[in-house]
């Protein structure tokens, strides 16, 4: 899966590959070796390039605010389009393909095959870490597939739903 993320006003690629617990992420270029275990609520701990962190994390409506070693900040995330200041993003056009953005259960789905949604609208609830969130189509159209079904346990970068 490949995202961009935006901290402080700072746009960085993000690139994760693995699963059950072990990515490498990719951060504008640079891989790290990554272990991710769920913690009581919000809470996880992260091993990466061999240091330890202990983490919160609340979901919000574009990302998260992230809790690490006392230092708040809110993490924007959206899929990447290789666009950047330069290259502003076009509109989007084919289908959209919503994603898990981590491995999880799918608690309830919101959304079925024929139906029109807006952008924004939640098509998906997911539990990861103790947490329900809400996953939104990243456009108005027509759900085209879905590809989950309700208590399935999915991995990062699952195909969750294609929105035409």
């Amino acid at each position: 899966m490949i995202l961009d993320a935006t901290v402080d006003g700072q746009r960085h690629r993000v690139e994760v590959v693995g699963g059950r617990g072990r990515y490498t992420v990719t951060l504008d270029g640079r891989a790290l070796d990554v272990d991710w275990q769920p913690g009581p609520g919000p809470f996880a701990s992260l091993v990466v390039g061999g240091r330890s962190h202990d983490i919160g994390l609340e979901p919000w409506s574009g990302g998260y605010r992230v809790l690490v070693a006392g230092h708040e900040f809110d993490v924007e995330l959206s899929e990447t389009t290789g666009a950047g200041p330069e290259n502003p993003r076009p509109a989007p056009a084919g289908p959209a393909r919503l994603t898990a953005p981590m491995p999880g259960r799918i608690v309830r789905l919101l959304a079925e095959p024929g139906q029109e949604v807006q952008a924004g609208q939640g098509l998906v609830v997911m539990e990861a870490m103790k947490m329900e969130n809400e996953l939104r189509s990243p456009r108005a159209g027509r759900v085209a597939e879905v590809h989950v079904r309700e208590r399935q346990t999915i991995e990062t970068g699952a195909l969750l739903v294609v929105v035409e």
